[in-house]
């Protein structure tokens, strides 16, 4: 390192130039340093003239030549926030995007027109991963009782430490897709997923930041990712209340497929596709009522 210390602004000015040659994003920069110091942004931006410490700065340079090297900055904060909230995150678990709290919102929403507000309800997440949407779930909307699953042990153990960490009251199962709640026989008033749905061959467009580092089998079914929608489907009718929600999460281009899927399993159900904030098909939302008689 430098024998002189470098000022908060120097140091950043390094990082962001470093960054943006990588084609990484720059603002990556001030996360690191926020992290490394301890800092909100606004006391960053107020001692930018300030020294960094040699240990402080040897630490962000470190995080920094990591995140070039296509480490996602949320598994060297080990932090992502999701609907305000600091949710863990590490290699065994997607990273909570802000398309899906727009997924949330949606189901929230239609939770809010098809029940009575305090109604006491069911709500189960499948696929979990670090828990952002079940838990989220649970303390947004106190009258839900939140059952979610995953396949994976080593997410399902991320999700239960965000769960104390947050102080949220969610009931977490191990297994694959439904096979817990049915076996439990709960029936399911309000059901979310956010199943692996990338096709397999556009894995390849995707950044490295993503394929490297966050786990495949949470990202694509291997296949033309509408296995997992069909899986769900086709269990669906096993466990939904007579009136139920059905939210899931979808790729840009899949709107139309998992819309028919759940027409063919209730054909008198009200689907709708819902777009996120940048004009895409992001969920798919259901109002069924009477099973398949809806």
């Amino acid at each position: 390192m430098q024998n002189k210390e470098r000022t908060i602004f120097e140091a950043l000015k390094w990082a962001s130039s470093l960054l943006t040659e990588a084609g990484r994003d720059q603002n990556a920069a001030e996360l690191l340093l926020m992290h490394v110091l301890g800092w909100s942004r606004s006391e960053l931006l107020a001692r930018f003239h300030d020294a960094l410490p040699e240990e402080q700065d040897q630490l962000f340079s470190k995080f920094v030549t990591q995140h070039k090297s296509g480490v996602p900055v949320q598994h060297l904060t080990g932090v992502e926030f999701f609907y305000g909230r600091p949710f863990e995150v590490n290699k065994h678990v997607l990273i909570p995007r802000p398309e899906t709290e727009e997924v949330v919102l949606a189901a929230l929403n239609l939770v809010g027109d098809v029940f009575p507000p305090d109604q006491p309800l069911n709500a189960v997440d499948v696929g979990t991963g670090s828990g952002a949407i079940a838990i989220t779930l649970a303390l947004e909307k106190k009258s839900l009782s939140v059952t979610a699953t995953d396949i994976s042990q080593e997410a399902l153990a991320v999700a239960k430490r965000n769960q104390q960490a947050l102080g949220a009251d969610v009931h977490f199962l191990h297994g694959d897709l439904l096979e817990p709640v049915i076996a439990q026989g709960i029936k399911v008033d309000v059901f979310i997923s956010n199943p692996p749905y990338i096709a397999v061959e556009e894995m390849d467009s995707l950044s490295e930041v993503v394929t490297k580092h966050e786990p495949v089998n949470a990202l694509t079914d291997g296949r033309d990712g509408l296995w997992f929608y069909q899986r769900l489907v086709h269990d669906l009718p096993s466990v939904l209340s007579d009136q139920a929600v059905v939210v899931f999460e979808i790729g840009h281009t899949q709107g139309q497929d998992v819309t028919a899927l759940l027409e063919q399993a209730f054909p008198k159900a009200d689907v709708c596709i819902v777009k996120d904030i940048n004009g895409k098909d992001r969920a798919v939302c259901a109002h069924i009522q009477n099973g398949k008689s809806g």
